[in-house]
């Protein structure tokens, strides 16, 4: 079975520029990589996160117990759908303060499975804190905007 291939996608200056886009890939990247350990260090999470559930529906863990079952088993899920998706950023705006910020970020999220292809608009909150010298995310609620079958 060939190994499957995710785009390798570029972003304006503007995009990059801006307080936390690198920090905003990463985890994006970690969710697409199933990459739970890192995508740890960088969520805290401090009151839950809302993400968006497979039927489309909004997932609400409040705590971090409720963030790593919800990511642990979504991981397993998609191993076992062997399924593969990832996102593609298609707005960003966010604003840093000394020791805390936000961002706004509209993406695409592909999923594939089989011979089936989908993209969900979708459009995300995430508020930033400094904790020591490093950011991390404290708090993620996400909306879909819509989605589409693809040939």
């Amino acid at each position: 079975m060939e190994a499957f291939t995710y785009p390798q996608i570029e972003y304006p200056e503007s995009f990059k520029q801006k307080p936390f886009f690198d920090l905003t890939v990463r985890i994006l990247n970690d969710v697409r990589d199933h990459n739970y350990d890192d995508l740890a260090t960088v969520c805290d999470d401090d009151f839950g996160i809302i993400d968006i559930n497979p039927e489309g529906g909004s997932e609400i863990m409040r705590d971090r117990e409720g963030w790593e079952n919800w990511f642990t088993g979504l991981f397993a899920k998609l191993k076992e759908m062997n399924a593969h998706t990832w996102s593609e950023i298609t707005h960003y705006e966010a604003l840093q303060g000394t020791d805390m910020g936000y961002g706004v970020v509209d993406f695409d999220q592909v999923f594939i499975v089989g011979d089936k292809r989908m993209r969900f608009g979708v459009i995300a909150t995430i508020i930033w804190k400094k904790v020591g010298n490093e950011w991390k995310e404290s708090r993620y609620h996400s909306s879909l905007k819509g989605m589409k079958e693809e040939a």
